[in-house]
Parts: C-alpha cells; structure tokens; sequence
C-alpha cells in the first residue's frame, strides 16, 4: 500500500519552529558592534552567524590572500606530491618582487638558494612573507599565473561566490576581491581539513637569514585563546584580519575589513570573540537520526522519503535572554525513483532574528524504490492538473532549553 505524504512544489520548503522566546535579555547582547566597515563572527563547528556587518560586501582581501595560498600548499602535502622538506628556489622575480628590495613584508630568503617548504609556510603565514608565498608559488605550480588558476579552482569548489585572486601574495589589485563571509569559508576549511598543518598560523616568530621576526597577526598577542590565521595593511583599503579563537571546547572564527588600522582591527575583532564566547552557547535540536522534513518523490513506490542530518544538529542559542529561531527545509522537487538512502537532495536553513544563520545538508533516510507503472502515471497525472505542485507547509517543535 503506497503512503500519502504531503507534496511540495520546487524549491518549496517545511517551516520547523524550534521556539518562541522574548527578546528581553538578547536584545542587549545583539547591540554589539564594530567600528570596521565589514566584519563577521562564526561559530566554527556548526557554522552559525554570530555577528555580521556589510560581510557580503568585496573588499580587497590584501595578505588575507596567503590563506589560500596555503591551502593549495597544505593539500599538495596531504596528498604526498611534496613534503615539508622539499626544495624550492628563490627566483630572482621572487626576491625582487617579494623579498628586501620590495620593502614589504618579507622573510629575506636568499635568491637563487633553495628553502625547504617547511620554511617557506612558516615564512608566509607566520610574517606575511611575500617572498615565501611567491617561491610557493612557482615551485609548485611553475608559475604564479598557474597557481593563481588553482587558487580560484578551489575557492569555487569551496562555495567562495564573490571572491576572486589574481596574485598569491595578496598585493592589492582591483581585479582581487572577496568578502568577509568567503573569507569565513576558507578558514573553516582550512581549519577541518588540514588539522595538521594549521598549526602554522600560530608559530610565535622565525629565525631565517639571521633576523628574527614574530607572528603578524596581533591576535596571537591578545590572551583570547587565538591560534591564526592572517592579518594586514591593504595600499587604500584599510587594515584586515582575518582569526580564529578556541574557548571550553568552543572555536569561533573573526573576520575584519577595511580597519582605520591596525589597533582597531585587533580591537574589533578581541571584542567580537569575547562578546560571542560570554553570549552564546551550543545547543543540540536535532539527535542524530532524527526525521527533521520529508521530500516529495515521483515515480516512487512511496510517494515521500524521510529527511535526516548526518549527525546530531546544534545552533548557537543566546546564553541570556531568548529569541526566536526557526528554520526551513529546502529542496528542488520532486525527488525522482528510485531514491537510495544517504542521497544529499535537500538543506536545512536556520534562521535567528529574521537572518539566516546556518544551512545543514539533508540526506535521505531511506530507500524508494521505482513504483509500479499505474503509480508513476497516478505521479504524471498529478504533476499535469499541479497536484504534485501543491505547497504544504508543517510546523514542528524542537526544544532548545
């Protein structure tokens, strides 16, 4: 016997309501602000919005650009194409354009002599070395042009929409542009996806051609619990950071743009980290398993399939005070049979305070196999007189304490 679900049009969605809470105590926590133009705060590990300002809006990314830069290098070693003492020589563009005579910030490699990878990460994201990021460049890709090609290949695979590089060091250019919300992208995934290498960002200083230099990035002096990512000047666009924090088992991730300059960037972004770890605290609204939505299917042997998150699913709820959040599921339909279960078809889409917060991939939880050839006609049939359009909306209760 076929189960009847309710249908949805394409791209229709189920509204859940977690809760509806006053917005006495939140209310003053939400006043925070930044004196920055754009800025942003993310929870790292459900990847909820904290915070934001303009963090849609491009800005040149400046030195930001090295984290990029990094992630290339970061993947070529986790994928043993090189290792971290491989050779790369300085080239004398490289030197010139990067190194002492560009008086910018550099590491002072030597032209024409060899520097271990090892090296030359610690010399880019530890100083900002330009010189290092472009030796990295062109010893792994042969060139900056091609490796700059990379730099964009991955940030499209990575969801990073309104971002585009045109060089590996970060030298501003009207062609080079992100914003703050990409940049939160980026260190999320670098932070995931290269456990064993984000140690890099938080080197205290390096020794290299007899000068010793420390760590760039103010936050790493400001007794927060911060351990990177990339911090500096952009030529007429003000000062940018770009960090990360942990705190009780908590990580946040900061991003700043287009500072007066640098004390009020590290003031911004302090602030911002201490305001979201005193403020918010995780709260699971979903066990692992749970049925959060159901998606139509056509041609199926049932005419729906029960919708489930990986795992358990957390949102960031105000620690004082209450406010409402709610959320959606969202899919392009009907799912057409056969269905296996596991198939990524839809996303939950959480909102606070009118704002999205959160999206959380959906999975099927279960398998519909082809139904007979009197239920697909019954589906068609549907679909012709916009039965299997109908939009039915269904509310659900998850309690967040």
């Amino acid at each position: 016997m076929r189960t009847f679900l309710p249908s949805l049009r394409a791209g229709a969605f189920y509204t859940i309501l977690f809760a509806m809470f006053c917005a006495t105590g939140l209310g003053r926590a939400w006043a925070f602000d930044v004196s920055a133009p754009i800025a942003l705060l993310v929870d790292e590990n459900t990847g909820s919005v904290l915070f934001e300002k303009d963090a849609e809006k491009s800005a040149p990314p400046g030195y930001l650009a090295k984290v990029m830069t990094a992630t290339i290098v970061f993947q070529a070693l986790k994928d043993g194409r090189i290792s971290l003492d491989t050779p790369f020589i300085v080239s004398v563009d490289a030197w010139r354009r990067g190194g002492g005579p560009a008086r910018k910030a550099a590491m002072f490699a030597e032209v024409n002599k060899p520097v271990r990878v090892e090296d030359l990460l610690a010399g880019a994201l530890v100083v900002s070395g330009n010189d290092a990021a472009l030796t990295l460049a062109e010893g792994l890709a042969g060139s900056e042009e091609a490796f700059v090609q990379r730099m964009n290949e991955v940030a499209r695979t990575l969801g990073m929409e309104h971002t585009h590089f045109f060089n590996a060091t970060g030298y501003d250019t009207p062609e080079q542009l992100s914003t703050a919300r990409d940049m939160a992208i980026l260190a999320r995934h670098v932070i995931s996806a290269y456990p064993a290498f984000y140690p890099f960002f938080s080197r205290g200083e390096i020794h290299w051609n007899r000068i010793r230099q420390r760590n760039r990035n103010p936050l790493m002096r400001a007794d927060i619990g911060a351990d990177g990512l990339q911090a500096g000047w952009v030529e007429g666009g003000g000062y940018n950071l770009l960090g990360s924090a942990q705190r009780n088992g908590r990580r946040l991730i900061v991003v700043v743009l287009g500072a007066e300059d640098e004390r009020m960037a590290l003031s911004d972004a302090r602030g911002l980290l201490e305001w979201g770890f005193d403020s918010f605290t995780v709260q699971q609204i979903f066990p692992a398993g749970a049925r959060i939505g159901v998606a139509q299917v056509f041609g199926g042997r049932e005419n729906g399939v029960p919708l489930a998150a990986q795992g358990s699913v957390h949102v960031l709820a105000a620690r004082h005070g209450r406010k409402d959040i709610s959320a959606r599921v969202i899919y392009v339909g009907p799912v057409r049979a056969p269905v296996v279960k596991g198939q990524q078809v839809a996303r939950l889409e959480i909102s606070r305070a009118g704002g999205k917060v959160q999206d959380v991939p959906l999975y099927t939880a279960g398998d519909v196999p082809m139904g007979s050839l009197w239920q697909r006609a019954i589906d068609g049939v549907r679909a012709l007189v916009g039965d299997a359009t109908r939009s039915v909306g269904r509310k659900i209760r998850a309690a967040v304490q």
